[in-house]
């Protein structure tokens, strides 16, 4: 067997292949010492292993030793090929496959090229990285990595817009949609003191001005209580609302904070 393809037992699948695949794809082969094709399927899963060496890991399961594993993972005929990727199992083939198939079901799992210039890019200068992570969108367009890098270079020099540009292209992940909130809370980066004393002095629409700039200050706890209040005033409801979803998406929502305040906020608006 090649040092590239390793055995994996019921005993390290967990580790090996479900968390292993969360910082590279894992393919793995379930297989058996008496089957021919499995035999015959070995050496083009080993070349495969070589050409995709460090974006894709190979193992290797017998099912007579680990029939536990062979049930649990829906095996009935072997060989059977299945790829892991995040700790989840995202495609697979059974039987013996010319090595073109098996290139190609390698290669939907490996980096694209993009993928490759953003983790390039993640490891350079910022003059470098901007260029790398423009090659990457220029590649694909919709890279949620390379506009999330891109966007970030931008916004601490101040582009703004073209930040904002970039993030509007991309895949709308978590992470976009974060950082997309996060600009758009900036924007409103006002003076708090003044806008306190604005709401202290009963200027009601104030209020949404300072829960935003309190946010844009980092200083989320206090931007949600304000901007609560600002819902049940009919007047800035709408306005208060769309600000705390921006706050909430900037926090996430297994954050502490966001899960107190969402029953708050159906309460105000109900």
């Amino acid at each position: 067997m090649s040092t590239l393809v390793r055995d994996v037992t019921q005993a390290d699948f967990a580790d090996v292949v479900v968390e292993g695949s969360r910082t590279r794809p894992v393919v793995v082969d379930f297989w058996a010492a008496w089957c021919g094709p499995c035999t015959q399927l070995s050496p083009a899963l080993e070349q495969a292993a070589l050409n995709f060496q460090g974006e894709v890991d190979v193992v290797k399961v017998d099912v007579d030793a680990n029939p536990g594993l062979a049930q649990q993972f829906g095996v009935q005929g072997i060989p059977a090929v299945k790829a892991f990727v995040d700790g989840q199992m995202v495609s697979e083939f059974t039987g013996l496959q010319p090595q073109a198939a098996i290139d190609q079901f390698f290669a939907a799992l490996a980096p694209s090229d993009a993928d490759r210039l953003v983790a390039q890019a993640m490891g350079s200068p910022a003059a470098q990285a901007e260029g790398l992570y423009t090659r990457a969108i220029e590649a694909e367009v919709d890279h949620p990595g390379a506009a999330l890098g891109l966007a970030r270079i931008m916004a601490d020099d101040g582009r703004t817009d073209e930040a904002r540009e970039v993030l509007a292209r991309a895949r709308p992940t978590a992470e976009v949609q974060q950082m997309t909130a996060q600009l758009s809370l900036g924007d409103d980066a006002g003076d708090v003191e003044a806008l306190q004393a604005q709401v202290d002095g009963g200027d009601d629409e104030a209020r949404v001005a300072l829960g935003r700039a309190l946010a844009a200050a980092g200083r989320h706890e206090e931007a949600i209580e304000v901007l609560l209040a600002g819902v049940r005033v009919l007047d800035t409801r709408d306005a208060a609302r769309e600000a705390l979803l921006e706050v909430f998406t900037v926090l996430g929502n297994d954050d502490p904070r966001v899960r107190a305040a969402r029953p708050k906020l159906a309460s105000a608006l109900f």
